[in-house]
C-alpha cells in the first residue's frame, strides 16, 4: 500500500518541476482515493482511467502563471517512523499554511474532514 502511494507522490513532484501536462500512474484503489482529494481541493485538473488499458490512470496537473499548484509535497509517516494524531492534535493544526490528508479508519480524510467528523489518524502527506 505504501509503495504505491509513495510512488505517486514522487512522480507527482518530479512531473510538476519538469512542467509536464500528465503523467501515467497505476490504478490502485489508495491511489484513486488520494487523487479523489487532491482534486477536490484543487491541486490537480483531473483523472482519468485510460481506454486501452484499465490499470492506468491519467493524471492531469495543474499550473498558475506557470507555477505548479503544487509548491511543495512532504511526506510525514514513513513505515519506520509512524506518527498518529488523535482529534485534539489535528484541531491544534493550522490548515490555513498547510493541507494534510490523513489516513483514518475510514479511510483516506483531510484534515478538514477529520476536523468535521471528528476523527483522527495517521498524517501521510503534506502540501503546500
Amino acid at each position: 500500500m505504501y509503495n504505491y502511494l509513495f510512488n505517486l507522490f514522487i512522480c507527482l513532484k518530479n512531473a510538476q518541476v519538469a512542467n509536464r501536462s500528465f503523467i501515467l500512474q497505476p490504478r490502485k484503489n489508495i491511489c484513486e482515493s488520494f487523487l479523489k482529494i487532491i482534486w477536490k481541493e484543487g491541486f490537480i485538473l483531473g483523472y482519468t482511467i485510460c481506454d486501452r488499458n484499465l490499470k492506468i490512470i491519467k493524471i492531469f496537473l495543474k499550473y498558475k502563471n506557470n507555477k505548479s499548484s503544487i509548491s511543495s509535497i512532504k511526506i510525514v509517516s514513513l513505515s519506520g517512523r509512524r506518527l498518529f494524531y488523535s482529534i485534539s492534535e489535528i484541531w491544534s493544526i493550522n490548515s490555513n499554511k498547510m493541507f494534510i490528508i490523513f489516513s483514518t479508519q475510514k479511510g483516506l480524510n483531510s484534515i478538514t474532514d477529520c476536523k468535521k467528523y471528528k476523527m483522527g489518524g495517521e498524517p501521510y502527506i503534506i502540501l503546500y
